[in-house]
């Protein structure tokens, strides 16, 4: 242990522990830009910097490690005038009109300057206005706004092993930016949305899709529907200020219907549809000498990075749609059969963790009449808490009320979905028992649960045993993809989710997401799928139904046309 003060408070910690992790484990306020958790420390920003007794300099208290016997002041008059100073340079080279910027009122920088009493800027203003990013559908990167905090090139770089981002230029003309200055649709961007996620302003954002949605939801000739993706019942209420994890499910409905859906359906019930059609397309491969291993195709994130990185393993994806695709394309053609619609006056909004589901709505592929998407808008997490917030609903009050019918049925399995290892374990509790024509004795198969980057399990089917594998995070399905690449992967299923701890920490979740927010959202979805009556998808009466009265059979003709796609190469 290491014994010293901060502030003329006497701190105990462990060696090789920094100040400011010291000074936050006695709850020492010091404020910082660059530093976040998850990622690495780079003492960029230089607003954490402290006062240490006997030293002529300041020193950054993230990269600072504690010694014996030092003192420490975090609020001396030089450390307070060093700081102000070093925000008010950064403000001078910032678009600083908060009133029309999406992180109003929860940006970092904002916070810092007000809490630094920063009413007026000693400084005049550099900015030099540059182009905004807005070429593809996820995304806005506005380099006016940025802080060169670092914090986006870190998690594309060491998180998703994307390298999109880096540092170009030198002293006041760096500027954060694809190489050449390029925009991100020129770059092998996958729209995972991480770095927006980690941003401490608002340079990056997903890009808002909330005025059409206004837009229909005011239209008398449009029959509005929407979808709720398994993550956000345990993440909108974190956004509209209650504890993270807490499960809203039928919160999330009557918000819906407050803002004025014709109907709010689940999700999760074209998840367990997916789980259906998967399980049977790798029963298919397993039985018929397929291309081997079978690796998912639910997060578009994942998909963009094969596309891109990896189009010689595209044999190896699955050919089904997300269930947010599958839910479009059903409710296009069966659900306005069964309505008795025009599919033309059908408006079907998607509510989801991800920034790259906005891009997968607008793809060619996801149209079952070759014009029209399947999807029209996809919001995030945090645009629905705007539109919540727009409507001034007391959100934490309101009463809570079930999905609509037809699709209203769900299971467990398919709520963890939003968990890394989800897909996995809720296609093993099918395949397992179709295959060995036996009931699962415990369908939790906890091998493939949990946090760690790469987990892997082995499940007997048919007599034989075989082994499957997750991954989340494109650095670790770098990983899993060169073996498959390589022929060299032992493997018979792979789940691969592009974001950290899977749907939970999506590029469009609530902002200031961390590994330990990250672990409680999961908890919450097991515990949502330990709830439900019906845990298996094959078991659910309503996916029964469905093949009865429509789709025929799994990997049918009918099944074929609307549930499944292709993909292919978009190497740059």
């Amino acid at each position: 242990m290491v014994n010293f003060k901060i502030n003329n408070i006497d701190i105990s910690v462990e060696e090789n522990t920094t100040i400011l992790q010291a000074a936050r484990k006695h709850h020492i306020d010091i404020p910082t830009l660059c530093n976040y958790p998850d990622l690495e420390i780079k003492s960029e920003c230089r607003v954490c910097v402290v006062e240490i007794n006997g030293e002529k300099k300041l020193f950054t208290s993230c990269s600072t490690i504690a010694k014996e016997g030092m003192i420490v002041n975090t609020n001396s008059p030089k450390v307070l005038n060093a700081r102000k100073t070093i925000l008010e340079l950064i403000l001078a080279n910032h678009d600083a009109v908060c009133a029309t910027c999406p992180k109003n009122l929860n940006c970092e920088l904002q916070t810092l300057a007000n809490k630094l009493g920063i009413d007026e800027n000693r400084f005049p203003t550099v900015l030099e206005v540059k182009p905004i990013d807005n070429k593809n559908p996820a995304l806005i990167r506005n380099i006016n706004r940025c802080i060169k905090c670092g914090r986006c090139i870190d998690v594309c770089k060491s998180i998703q092993s994307m390298n999109v981002l880096d540092v170009m230029g030198r002293g006041q003309n760096i500027e954060i930016t694809p190489a050449y200055g390029k925009f991100l649709t020129d770059e092998s961007c996958t729209y995972c949305g991480q770095c927006s996620s980690v941003c401490p302003v608002g340079a990056i954002i997903e890009k808002d899709d909330t005025d059409p949605v206004w837009e229909a939801l005011n239209n008398p000739n449009l029959h509005v529907i929407v979808q709720v993706a398994p993550a956000v019942r345990v993440s909108l209420g974190e956004e509209l200020g209650m504890e993270p994890g807490s499960i809203v499910t039928e919160k999330v409905v009557s918000a819906l219907k407050y803002l004025g859906f014709d109907a709010v359906y689940d999700t999760d019930f074209t998840a367990d549809l997916t789980i259906i059609e998967e399980g049977n397309e790798l029963i298919d491969r397993i039985t018929n000498g397929g291309v081997l291993p079978i690796m998912t195709s639910c997060c578009p994130g994942w998909i963009n990075y094969v596309e891109q990185k990896y189009p010689e393993i595209l044999d190896h994806i699955s050919s089904c749609k997300s269930p947010q695709q599958m839910f479009g394309a059903l409710a296009k053609s069966y659900y306005a059969e069964k309505m008795k619609l025009d599919p033309k006056n059908i408006f079907v909004v998607s509510i989801m963790p991800c920034t790259a589901k906005k891009y997968e709505a607008k793809r060619e592929e996801m149209r079952i009449d070759s014009v029209n998407p399947d999807v029209d808008v996809v919001l995030t997490t945090r645009e629905l808490g705007k539109m919540v917030r727009q409507m001034g609903i007391n959100f934490e009050s309101i009463e809570g009320s079930p999905f609509d019918k037809p699709f209203g049925i769900t299971t467990g399995a398919a709520a963890i979905f939003g968990a890394t290892g989800g897909v996995m374990e809720a296609a093993l509790r099918t395949v397992y028992e179709v295959v060995n024509k036996e009931e699962l004795k415990d369908i939790n198969f906890t091998m493939v649960r949990g946090t760690d980057g790469i987990k892997e399990a082995e499940v007997e089917l048919g007599g034989q045993k075989v082994k499957v594998a997750v991954a989340h995070t494109l650095a670790n399905a770098k990983i899993l993809s060169d073996q498959v690449k390589n022929g060299t992967s032992p493997y018979v299923f792979i789940e691969i989710m592009a974001c950290p701890g899977g749907c939970i920490g999506g590029g469009g979740q609530p902002y200031g997401t961390t590994a330990e927010i990250r672990q409680k959202r999961i908890d919450a979805i097991y515990k949502v799928d330990e709830n439900m009556t019906i845990r298996k998808s094959h078991e659910n009466p309503d996916i029964k139904a469905l093949y009865d009265d429509y789709l025929e059979k799994p990997l049918g003709h009918k099944s074929h046309q609307l549930l499944h796609t292709h993909y292919h190469s978009r190497k740059k």
